[in-house]
């Protein structure tokens, strides 16, 4: 049996621009990037140099602090380019591919046959464990902790986001693989929720050895934070780790085929794309392989959500834990009167403050933000878009003001930039929630 959670508060963008269900290009591997920045608390120190040949599964970097901790390159080929950023930060190790699909072959044993430093060291020697995350923090999970327990959410609410029953409907078998392998990892269960009005036509309610759950309500219900602080809130000591659903997958195929393969079917969606549907990719592809989706000039190119994700433009990658490629046309304009003008038939509104609200539309919006960063005003909006026991106002003025006391009493523990995305987007003072998240969780880091 399973428990159904049911959330009122949140937000469903009425965004234009979903992807239909059929997969419409299946992307060679060309030029592919690993991005040392997609993995947080880790300092890399690379492995390789240009002109080096490469195997799927070949490390490029390692992590300075823990060396058995490797990140490798989706395809084979060769070292394309290695790109640094001010003080020679790595920030891109640029893969060529040669069209072989070489992989490093891996002598897998069966899971049943390992034991949580037995499996640690497997993921660890692959090159998968990056792909469990760590709550608190959001950092790459650390090898030598104890996790309460791991959660995996099988509904994706994003903005157009990806349609995972779709995307993953003929890898239930490695689906299985990769959650029986990160049973190994924890005495606390594997915890597993899937939306509440497709609970019995989804696959993967036909998963063994988790513990399911079910949730109702917009978005942010399917973000595993919000999940989290539903079924066993992160107490001050207390760690958990995640793992999104695509990424459970990629280590299933692991275990089934003894190879590193994080290939993907990623979601491209958005108003300035000519043909929203799938695309079959390797990881890390470039953006010039999907230009022929993009819709004209004057638009953004987003890794990720919306909400959450990071603009590359049309030169760069998609990240480690992105699923989606999101379009949108720049809003780099003036309208004349703005807000106070009523006859905004083509504007979404949160508060209904345009007529637009009374019929049911997706709307072609853009990345105008209708106005400047204002005063940081008390307000209620927060609250009516986050569904987590905490006080959202009061945890961004301690992240801005370096309380450590209040962020700690206040739920930092408890979030990430993407649980708070949705606090942004409707704050009436135009302020960086993300970016003030983020800098009281690296300040909390760096204290502890």
């Amino acid at each position: 049996m399973s428990d159904q959670i049911r959330l009122k508060k949140g937000l469903d963008l009425p965004i234009a621009g979903a992807a239909l269900c059929e997969v419409t290009k299946r992307v060679a591997p060309g030029l592919v990037a690993v991005k040392p920045t997609d993995f947080r608390g880790m300092v890399p120190r690379l492995l390789v140099k240009e002109g080096d040949a490469v195997k799927a599964g070949t490390p490029l970097f390692a992590d300075k602090q823990n060396t058995a901790m490797v990140f490798c390159s989706p395809v084979s080929g060769t070292v394309d380019a290695i790109v640094r950023g001010d003080k020679r930060k790595l920030l891109e190790v640029r893969v060529k591919a040669d069209g072989k699909n070489e992989a490093v072959r891996f002598d897998v044993p069966k899971i049943s046959s390992l034991d949580k430093k037995g499996m640690t060291d497997l993921l660890l020697q692959s090159g998968l464990w990056p792909c469990l995350k760590q709550r608190p923090f959001g950092t790459v999970a650390n090898p030598e902790a104890e996790p309460k327990a791991i959660f995996i959410s099988g509904m994706n609410t994003a903005p157009l986001g990806a349609d995972w029953d779709f995307t993953l409907k003929d890898e239930t078998a490695a689906v299985q693989a990769g959650v029986d392998a990160l049973a190994r990892l924890t005495r606390g269960g594997v915890h597993f929720s899937l939306a509440a009005k497709n609970y019995a036509g989804s696959e993967f309610h036909k998963l063994t050895g988790v513990i399911f759950h079910q949730f109702e309500g917009p978005h942010p219900a399917g973000n595993v934070g919000v999940q989290i602080n539903h079924i066993s809130p992160i107490n001050k000591g207390e760690v958990v780790w995640t793992v999104s659903l695509p990424l459970v997958a990629a280590i299933g195929r692991f275990f089934l085929h003894g190879v590193y393969d994080v290939h993907r079917t990623i979601a491209v969606a958005g108003p300035a794309v000519s043909n929203p549907s799938y695309v079959e990719v390797p990881a890390g592809v470039c953006m010039k392989d999907l230009a022929a989706y993009f819709n004209g000039d004057g638009i953004r190119i987003v890794s990720g959500d919306v909400l959450s994700g990071e603009a590359v433009g049309p030169d760069g990658f998609l990240g480690y834990y992105h699923d989606q490629v999101s379009v949108l046309k720049e809003g780099n304009y003036y309208e004349m009167f703005g807000w106070i003008n009523p006859f905004r038939a083509k504007k979404f509104s949160v508060s209904r403050a345009y007529p637009a609200f009374l019929r049911h539309k997706k709307y072609d919006m853009d990345t105008n933000e209708n106005g400047g960063e204002r005063p940081f005003l008390m307000n209620d909006v927060y609250d009516k878009v986050l569904p987590m026991d905490i006080y959202p106002l009061y945890l961004f003025k301690a992240c801005l003001a370096g309380d450590l006391d209040k962020m700690e009493q206040l739920g930092i523990y408890e979030v990430i930039e993407e649980d708070v995305a949705l606090c942004e987007y409707v704050c009436p003072s135009k302020v960086e929630i993300q970016n003030i998240v983020r800098q009281g969780i690296e300040l909390m880091m760096k204290e502890m």
